[in-house]
Order: C-alpha cells, then sequence, then structure tokens
C-alpha cells in the first residue's frame, strides 16, 4: 500500500511517521497509510502560504472562479468514488457520503461565483471633495481545523471561501479520517492554484493543530470540533490577537406538540436523532414531547428505530452505519449505563452489536422517563442515543427547548401557526427547523449556533466573507 503524503508549497511531502486509517465497518480493512506530520511540516507549510499569500491576494476573480469552479466540478463528476471513499473510512451509509461529497462540490461552485460578487462601497465624506471607499481584504493565512464526522463537507465549505476571497491556507483535517482531505488535496494540487496557496498537513491535533494555533504567521483559525478544544483554540487565539471562528457541540431539541402531524415528526426525529449514526453537531438528541402526543409517539419510534438497519454502510440497504471507532463507541455504551443510572428508561437498543464483518456497530438507544436536569440531557453524547422529555404543554417546551449551554440547531413539529411564529422568535438557537429534523442544511446561507455551540461569525452563504475578509476603509480627497 502506497503512502500517501503531506501536501506543502506545491509538492508532496513524506514524513517518517505513518498512521492507517481503519474502515469502521470493517476492522481488517485498511483504507490506506496517510503521513503524519510534526512541527517542522507546519513551520513550513505556513511559510509556503507566507511566500505565496500577496500574489494570491493580488489575483484576480476570473482566477479565483476557475481554480474553485474546477474543483468543484470534478468533485461532482466523482462524487461516487469519494462518496464511497468516505463511507468507507468514516462509517456513513453509501448515500449518505455521496450526498455530502456532492454538497462540497455545490460549496466549490457557490464560491467560485462568490469570488466574483466581492464587494465594495463608495460613499461621500461629511467633509467636501472627500470620497470614502470600503473594500474587504484577505486577512492573510488561515489555519483550517476540521472534524471527522464530516471529513469532505466541513474543509470544503473552510477551503472554499477561504481562497474565494483570497487567504492563503493550511488545512488540518482529523486524524481519524485523512483519506478524503488527502482526495480533496490532490484535486487542487491539479486545480491551477499557485504553489503554497494551499497546504495539506495530516497528523495528530496535539501536535499538528497546536502548531498551527500557534503560529504568530497565521492571522486565523477556523476550527470545528468539541467544546473543550474550541475553548482552548480560542483562549490561544486571544492571546496573540488572532483572528477565530468556532464550531463546537450542540444538545439540539426536537419540540413535537399534540397537533403535530405524527408522521412527519416520527420522520423528523429519526432522521435528526439517528442517520449518520447520531455523529452531528446538528442531531436531534432531546425529545421534547407533549402530554397528548407522548404515549403514541413513543410506541411508534420504539417500532421505527427496531426496523431500522444497522449494518456496513457499503451494504446496500443499510441505514445506519458503524460507530467511527472503538473510543468514540465505548463513550457512547458509557452515556447508555449513565442514563440507566440516573433512572431513565431504556425503551430500546443501546447495545454493541456484531454483524458479519468485525466493526463498531451499535444499536440505536431512546430513553424515556428522562429529565432535563439529566447527564444524558446536558452533555453532547455524539452517538445514535435519543431521549424523549414529556411536557405538559407549548411553554413547557419552549423552556425546556432552551435550557441548555448549547444552541446550535432547534426544531418543531405543529400544525400551529401560532406555535410556529413563536418558536421561531423565541427559540435560542442559531439555526430554526420547522416540520423539518434539526439536521439538514443548505450550504448558500448562514450555519452557525448560539451560546456555546459557536463563537465568532458564521460559515457558509455570503456570511462567510465576515471571517475570511477584513474591511478597510480609504479617504480621498478629490
Amino acid at each position: 500500500m502506497s503512502q500517501k503524503n503531506n501536501f506543502v508549497a506545491g509538492e508532496w511531502v513524506k514524513t517518517g511517521q505513518v498512521s492507517d486509517d481503519i474502515n469502521p465497518s470493517d476492522i481488517s480493512d485498511v483504507v490506506g497509510a496517510y503521513a503524519k506530520a510534526g512541527e517542522t511540516e507546519v513551520n513550513d507549510a505556513v511559510a509556503a502560504a507566507k511566500s505565496a499569500a500577496a500574489s494570491w491576494a493580488a489575483s484576480s476573480p476570473q482566477q479565483r472562479f476557475d481554480v474553485l469552479d474546477f474543483i468543484g466540478t470534478e468533485i461532482l463528476a466523482r462524487k461516487q468514488e469519494l462518496g464511497t471513499l468516505l463511507a468507507r473510512e468514516e462509517g456513513k451509509t453509501l448515500p449518505e457520503g455521496i450526498g455530502e461529497t456532492g454538497r462540497a462540490g455545490q460549496v466549490f461552485k457557490y464560491f467560485a461565483g462568490e469570488a466574483l460578487r466581492i464587494k465594495g462601497e463608495h460613499m461621500k465624506s461629511v467633509r467636501p471633495g472627500v470620497g470614502v471607499d470600503i473594500d474587504r481584504q484577505p486577512i492573510g493565512i488561515v489555519g483550517l481545523i476540521t472534524p471527522w464526522n464530516f471529513p469532505i463537507a466541513i474543509p470544503a465549505w473552510k477551503i472554499a471561501p477561504a481562497l474565494a476571497f483570497g487567504n492563503a491556507v493550511v488545512l488540518k483535517p482529523a486524524d481519524l479520517v485523512p483519506g478524503c482531505a488527502w482526495a480533496l488535496a490532490e484535486i487542487i494540487s491539479r486545480s491551477g492554484l499557485p504553489k503554497g496557496v494551499f497546504n495539506l498537513l495530516m497528523g495528530r491535533g496535539s501536535v499538528v493543530g497546536e502548531a498551527l494555533v500557534n503560529h504568530r504567521d497565521v492571522a486565523g483559525i477556523s476550527f470545528t470540533g468539541s467544546v473543550d478544544v474550541g475553548r482552548q483554540v480560542a483562549v490561544k487565539c486571544a492571546q496573540r490577537m488572532a483572528k477565530v471562528q468556532l464550531e463546537m457541540g450542540g444538545k439540539n431539541p426536537l419540540v413535537v406538540l399534540d397537533d403535530a402531524d405524527l408522521d412527519l415528526a416520527l420522520n423528523c426525529a429519526i432522521n435528526g436523532a439517528y442517520f449518520s449514526t447520531g455523529q452531528r453537531c446538528t442531531a436531534s438528541s432531546r425529545l421534547v414531547v407533549t402530554a397528548g402526543i407522548h404515549d403514541r409517539f413513543v410506541a411508534a419510534m420504539n417500532a421505527k428505530i427496531q426496523a431500522l438497519k444497522v449494518d456496513d454502510a457499503l451494504a446496500e440497504g443499510t441505514q445506519i452505519g458503524p460507530v467511527v471507532d472503538e473510543s468514540q463507541l465505548s463513550k457512547n455504551l458509557e452515556y447508555i449505563e449513565v442514563g440507566k443510572n440516573e433512572g431513565a428508561n431504556l425503551v430500546c437498543g443501546g447495545e454493541r452489536l456484531q454483524r458479519s464483518k468485525d466493526g463498531f456497530y451499535m444499536a440505536p438507544a431512546l430513553f424515556t422517563e428522562t429529565n432535563n436536569d439529566m447527564r444524558i440531557n446536558r452533555e453532547e453524547i455524539f452517538g445514535p442515543v435519543a431521549t424523549v422529555i414529556q411536557v405538559k404543554d407549548y411553554d413547557e417546551a419552549l423552556a425546556v427547548a432552551n435550557d441548555t449551554e448549547f444552541g446550535l440547531s432547534t426544531g418543531i413539529c405543529t400544525t400551529s401557526l401560532k406555535h410556529a411564529t413563536d418558536f421561531r422568535e423565541n427559540a435560542e438557537a442559531g439555526m430554526v427547523m420547522v416540520n423539518l429534523p434539526t439536521a439538514g442544511v443548505d450550504y448558500h446561507v448562514p450555519f452557525g449556533g448560539r451560546k456555546g455551540s459557536s463563537y465568532g461569525s458564521r460559515e457558509q452563504g455570503s456570511y462567510a466573507a465576515e471571517f475570511y475578509t477584513t474591511v478597510k476603509t480609504t479617504y480621498t480627497l478629490a
């Protein structure tokens, strides 16, 4: 098996350390061997980016469009192949992997267009004879640190705007899933992008990520990952006055009211809580259900959950793939015991499953008889585990939904325009879903949350400019 190397200054750079990328559906299957970077490679990559930054910042909108459009076009043309790689290394089902890959291609296509739409303003000064121009300029070198749960979409939605707005990039993907990031880097290497503008460093966050966050020449860090690490990144960036953008955890509620369409509510709950093996920061981990529909909802959920097919991510008909690795599976199973010890009723699931191939399979779990003070309702589990919290009415449902340190995504299932409107106004989250799953967003509109879920400006859409650019105001005497 040939080693896949890091990409620095337009060259594939070999290092002494290598790690195997393991298929969580079949741990005997090694996806590939990927080089691990260290502090030396970080310094080299940042130096390469620094050398290339000025010329790329001065590049024309057409040049940026051509590069990004090339990347997006190839991703879309190869989405079956790349989606299969994603499913194999991360554990998403094949349709989910193909869908995520398509999303990555669309992101690059969208930001190719944004490169042509970088706007400025001209205003008259309050002083006679003076003109004022307001322009957006790239911030310089950006370090992008991405998680394992969306191994091609999240790198895409950070890389594409960074390049579109004229920045140089150093990407540090999650150590657990280097394959998709490497494949994306290989496409970028052939896109016509000047050497040094984009660099890929694979390896451990405690080594590569740490060095990148602390590097004095890196003007901004965009990080998606855990709350604890995100807070550390924020502090370190603040200490050296670097720009920072954080997307972290969620404990997202889906409110189901008595008047909800039961089938629609069930589909929203199943999709949001269990698809992608529940490994989404937007997952519906708390199902806040009013008393009148509670028993019917729980009974129907139980039946639907037990009918879900949990198997190899690449197998036809699989609805839920494996957990990403042994460590994450162990954490999930620990939370099952936490829930039972807290007095919650485990209706179904929660155990490790054996399949024809040795992998990290877990039966989707549903708890009832829970309250919002339990750890299983306060802490992000990041697996196929959902809880039901019974409430008496809409007012209590809204209060429970908002009673969390997180605020990423929230949803409501109801046929009441009054309640839907009130929820939209008063839900304390960055994204509100009405009669839709809490997970699942568009690529051309802002993504992000409130409270402990996000810090800094939004990602995606035209709002991405807030992080990747700085505003310059110029006064000119006529």
